[in-house]
């Protein structure tokens, strides 16, 4: 399967789109109320955690960190939660945030890949990027996220 790999140019520093990416504040707004759980440490594990079909403790997605470099990279592992699929572990996949400086923007790249032959996450992912990665660019620009009518 092909990586999905976007990049995004924003009108903020590394340090605004970092922690529009890892703090609660954040991520409640592009992840639809979703929290990060995790120590960041090498090998610990991450959960994105929210309201969803299992209530208000929804684990939407579940790793291990990789790579954790403040203002510049997150690489973690990425199942998708039990609530969506009881057999998930076989569907690993990879995720990496990259920031860079670029004049007075933040180039950031995200990169999904080491996707599994037939993993029935990948085009809902390709789709869900797309809305994700334009909230954090608004919400970085704005202080807004975008209306798209519904939830992930």
């Amino acid at each position: 399967m092909k990586d999905l790999k976007y990049q995004f140019y924003i009108a903020g520093t590394p340090e605004d789109v970092w922690k529009t990416l890892v703090s609660p504040e954040g991520t409640k707004q592009i992840f639809y109320g979703s929290v990060i759980r995790s120590t960041f440490q090498e090998g610990d594990p991450l959960e994105y955690v929210g309201p969803g079909v299992d209530g208000n403790e929804t684990v939407h997605v579940y790793g291990n960190v990789l790579e954790y470099e403040p203002n510049q990279v997150l690489r973690f592992t990425h199942y998708t939660g039990n609530a969506y699929m009881k057999d998930d572990q076989k569907f690993e996949s990879r995720i990496s945030y990259h920031l860079e400086p670029v004049g007075s923007c933040t180039k950031l790249t995200l990169i999904h890949d080491q996707w599994k032959e037939g993993d029935p996450h990948y085009e809902n992912s390709d789709k869900a990027w797309w809305m994700i990665l334009n909230n954090i660019k608004s919400l970085v620009e704005t202080g807004r996220t975008l209306d798209f009518g519904e939830g992930l």
